[in-house]
């Protein structure tokens, strides 16, 4: 059987995910060699799942659209991986009854939590189903960036509405139920019993400049998002905050 140590592909990193790359990344050499047991919750067509497979780890997506997982399927199979890639149609909230206590070594869970009905309850059964040593890679979106663009928009009253309310929402109309900064994410993954051990920005910059300007030098970008990414103020005015934690 092939082992992740075997495997030399590397992820296709963007200046979107770069920050998020870097940390998996490091996850993955503390154990080089070993197949780790990956679940991806809300991971969708498999963006993450795929290149993970790829490198010889085994991935459930949880996933509440059967089109994307229909989707992840193909794009599993196209890729050789399909053996490693197993799709399971439920959401965040149904997280508890989908996956067995103690069980995995890696759990993603990006772009969920502005979502669900019950963040806290979807990050206990994260907790749960963790191995003890474990870890939880967290994508949420960042109440700070989401403030500047409607304020840089001209949508004043909709900024200072997502600035005073306790979940960061803009209003009924918002497509998001909630929002985040680095003390309200770590809050949220501590009171479940996890240790958050790092805290990036995803899309400093990304959001802000014109096409033109990120893709004339993509590495060049990719650099200064990681070299920001990690440095306050710049991290917590990014699009989206990645909190990495692990069950003791």
């Amino acid at each position: 059987m092939d082992t992740a140590s075997t495997r030399t592909p590397r992820p296709p990193v963007t200046v979107r995910t770069a920050a998020v790359w870097a940390v998996l990344r490091r996850e993955l050499d503390r154990q080089p060699g070993r197949e780790l047991t990956v679940l991806d919750v809300g991971g969708g067509t498999g963006g993450f799942a795929v290149p993970l497979a790829e490198l010889g780890h085994t991935v459930t997506v949880v996933d509440a659209s059967p089109d994307a997982l229909a989707a992840l399927t193909r794009r599993a199979a196209d890729a050789g991986v399909a053996k490693r890639v197993h799709a399971v149609q439920g959401d965040g909230d149904a997280l508890a009854g989908l996956v067995s206590p103690g069980s995995v070594d890696l759990i993603l869970c990006h772009a969920v939590l502005e979502v669900v009905d019950d963040p806290a309850g979807v990050v206990r059964a994260i907790t749960t189903a963790l191995r003890p040593g474990g870890a939880v890679s967290l994508l949420v979106p960042g109440r700070a960036a989401a403030v500047l663009n409607r304020a840089f928009n001209g949508h004043l009253a909709s900024a200072s509405a997502l600035l005073d309310d306790p979940e960061g929402r803009a209003g009924r109309r918002d497509t998001l139920r909630r929002r985040y900064d680095a003390r309200s994410a770590a809050e949220l993954l501590g009171a479940a019993g996890l240790t958050v051990e790092e805290t990036h920005g995803v899309r400093v910059l990304a959001d802000l400049l014109p096409a033109a300007v990120t893709e004339e030098d993509p590495q060049a970008m990719v650099e200064l998002e990681l070299a920001l990414s990690s440095r306050p103020p710049f991290r917590d005015i990014a699009s989206q905050l990645h909190v990495f934690a692990r069950r003791p």
